[in-house]
């Protein structure tokens, strides 16, 4: 365990570019996620999962359908790296941090400058679950318990 916990912190992302390289089952439950807080949320990726087709063509992201380019991340504010490829992802990584833009690499904590938390969010009350990149199992747990305070049931 870290010598200390993650601070949680919320930010205002309606006007930050957040680009995620990848487009698989955890890239399109990311891009998700971040589509309900900003509309300027690009997936760049050869393939896409459905619910990441899905929710370009609803116009709630920009879906770019090729390989990952430098120039992708260039006016981002953060980054998801989450590809299935652990050398680009660690690419991305630096050429994130060359730039000063946050990034998040979902395959390796410690290419993380943040980690995605777990959300539970009614109207504009948002809660956010991290066990600080350590035990992704049981910030999912604590995450559903959340949600069946607030709902009832899980969603």
């Amino acid at each position: 365990m870290a010598e200390y916990p993650c601070f949680p912190m919320f930010i205002d992302l309606s006007a930050k570019r957040v680009v995620v390289v990848g487009a698989g089952k955890i890239a399109a439950r990311r891009a998700a996620v971040l589509a309900q807080f900003t509309p300027h949320v690009t997936v760049v990726a050869p393939e896409a999962h459905a619910d990441i087709e899905a929710l370009a063509a609803a116009g709630k992201l920009r879906l770019v359908r090729r390989a990952y380019e430098m120039t992708d991340i260039s006016g981002a504010d953060i980054v998801l790296a989450a590809t299935d490829d652990a050398e680009l992802n660690a690419t991305i990584c630096d050429d994130c941090r060359l730039r000063g833009i946050l990034v998040n690499v979902s395959s390796d904590r410690a290419l993380c400058d943040f980690f995605f938390p777990g959300i539970v969010r009614e109207g504009n009350v948002v809660v956010g679950v991290t066990a600080s990149g350590e035990d992704h199992a049981r910030a999912k747990r604590v995450t559903g318990q959340i949600r069946n305070a607030l709902y009832g049931e899980p969603k």
